[in-house]
């Protein structure tokens, strides 16, 4: 039976969980019953999420540009992305932002910052990198590859581990999106 800690401001049911093996999370009270190992995963990925928006911020800095937000990091590597043109609508559905206007100012920042062309064809808005934007793409790359790549292993189990988190990450994105939905319709 869960056992329930007991303080002046409110009573939560700990998680029913061994104590050798008590999950690290954030919200104590959303980890009982079913979603204690949820809670934890979530607890990684905000944590994980954290240390990757830091460190492309960082990169990109050490790479020579300052003062750019992750998103702006973000939506520069993706117009980068192939050496292929890309439409506002499409940038923001790759990277799941929903708000277009958040994409769309991060692209004229880029514009402003000389990284970024624009192209119209009729009423669309084509976007690229430029010569400035494609070096800037390969510093970073370079940067990564020295201070983040060089600490893992290379070896063939770690990069089946890699793509298989990959792979997991992309379904759990689908049942959260789902989700979302369906707690807007409630």
């Amino acid at each position: 039976m869960p056992k329930e800690k007991n303080n002046s401001k409110a009573t939560f049911a700990q998680p029913s969980v061994p104590a050798t093996k008590m999950p690290i999370v954030s919200s104590a009270h959303l980890a009982s019953g079913r979603s204690a190992e949820l809670s934890e995963f979530e607890f990684g990925l905000i944590i994980a999420g954290n240390a990757f928006n830091r460190w492309a911020v960082r990169c990109m800095s050490a790479a020579g540009m300052k003062d750019m937000t992750f998103t702006d990091v973000l939506v520069l590597h993706h117009v980068n992305h192939r050496a292929r043109e890309k439409k506002l609508a499409d940038i923001a559905f790759i990277l799941n932002i929903e708000d277009t206007h958040i994409v769309n100012y991060s692209l004229k920042k880029l514009h402003t910052l000389g990284l970024v062309k624009t192209e119209r064809r009729g009423k669309e808005v084509l976007y690229s990198t430029n010569e400035a934007g494609q070096a800037l793409c390969k510093r970073y790359h370079e940067i990564r590859e020295r201070v983040l790549v060089s600490g893992l292993t290379g070896d063939g189990t770690e990069s089946f581990e890699l793509s298989e988190l990959a792979r997991f990450l992309r379904i759990l994105s689908g049942l959260y999106d789902q989700a979302a939905r369906s707690a807007t319709s409630m």
